[in-house]
């Protein structure tokens, strides 16, 4: 059972190298001035190695994104449904792209700058897996606030994301266990002035 087990969990774990090397480097130099050969140097495998993770380069920033949109995604469902009431969901999904914006500032950079890279249909699969990720916090904030039009929701949902997501601005600034609270009181103010402007 162990040794049948151990080459899919050392793919997986491969893969998972390859993916947070490639992250590293579209942040530092751009999709187009990375190169296969320089992906597999970072995880010490030649570049041809690669092609038995991804058919290649444009598969990797494909599969970096559409993991991670769909990872969110999920992590929402999950503390909504296990949330006992919308304030307590709305900090728990604070606390997810919050720890998503200190943990991971590379694929915020790879996401805002090479979506456009990204081959058509899984642009419109990442692209449809964020409008869910975005309505799970619509509908928490409708309940906190069913006065507030969806689409006055849905703008101040964007608007939060894009003051969490500044993290590739700010890294090394403050360590996470100073960040974390301050973006957590930045982000309810920001919510609360979006959905009580006067």
């Amino acid at each position: 059972m162990t040794t049948a087990s151990t080459p899919t969990r050392n793919r997986g774990t491969r893969r998972r190298e390859i993916m947070e090397a490639a992250a590293r480097l579209f942040a530092a130099r751009g999709f187009h001035g990375v190169s296969i050969e320089d992906i597999g140097g970072a995880v010490g495998v030649s570049g041809p190695a690669l092609y038995r993770h991804f058919s290649g380069k444009d598969a990797l920033l494909s599969e970096l994104l559409l993991d991670v949109s769909s990872r969110l995604r999920e992590s929402a469902v999950a503390v909504v449904t296990s949330c006992p009431g919308p304030r307590e969901s709305l900090d728990a999904l604070l606390n997810v792209q919050i720890t998503f914006a200190i943990e991971q500032p590379a694929l915020i950079t790879v996401h805002d700058r090479e979506l456009g890279n990204v081959p058509e249909p899984a642009r419109r699969q990442i692209r449809r897996l964020q409008r869910l990720y975005v309505e799970e916090w619509v509908t928490v904030l409708a309940e906190l606030h069913p006065e507030c039009p969806a689409a006055r929701l849905r703008a101040a949902t964007h608007a939060v994301f894009g003051l969490l997501n500044s993290t590739p601005h700010s890294a090394g600034e403050l360590p996470a266990q100073e960040m974390r609270p301050l973006l957590h009181a930045m982000a309810r103010a920001a919510i609360d002035a979006c959905v009580n402007p006067h």
